[in-house]
């Protein structure tokens, strides 16, 4: 694997909240962050959706399972694993994908996430999981 995306592997698999001051390891300064409730721009935004991760839930972690690299660009697939107290103790699985641009410098310019919120997520909430597997029922009949 390129060393480059070993390295930031390596740092969202063992992140946790300790790791935020030293994100400037893997992301620019400038680095834009997108995913389907955030879209931000610099270090110290990307700094605050984690930390807000690492507040909201109980011990979330990222488990990478692809990586494909070419060139400056590198597309990783993972699972998001964490605790929602509201869903019960059971740890909740998100599936989901990464789009890294690096800056010629190896860190993160572009981190986009792409993952499908009402799928893995919304369905899974208590009373909207039940309106949402309605409406996708219907949209499927």
């Amino acid at each position: 694997m390129d060393p480059r995306v070993q390295g930031i592997v390596a740092r969202f698999e063992a992140l946790a909240p300790a790791d935020l001051p030293r994100l400037a390891e893997i992301y620019t300064e400038d680095a834009r962050f997108k995913d389907p409730f955030n879209e931000v721009q610099g270090l110290a935004a990307i700094q605050g959706v984690f930390q807000h991760m690492f507040d909201a839930l109980q011990a979330p972690r990222f488990v990478i399972r692809d990586v494909i690299v070419q060139g400056d660009q590198c597309f990783l697939t993972w699972d998001f694993l964490f605790v929602l107290g509201r869903m019960g103790p059971a740890e909740q699985r998100i599936h989901g994908g990464s789009h890294l641009l690096l800056a010629g410098d190896g860190r993160i310019a572009l981190h986009r996430d792409y993952w499908d919120a009402a799928e893995e997520l919304y369905e899974k909430l208590p009373l909207v999981g039940s309106l949402m597997r309605w409406l996708k029922r219907r949209a499927n009949a």
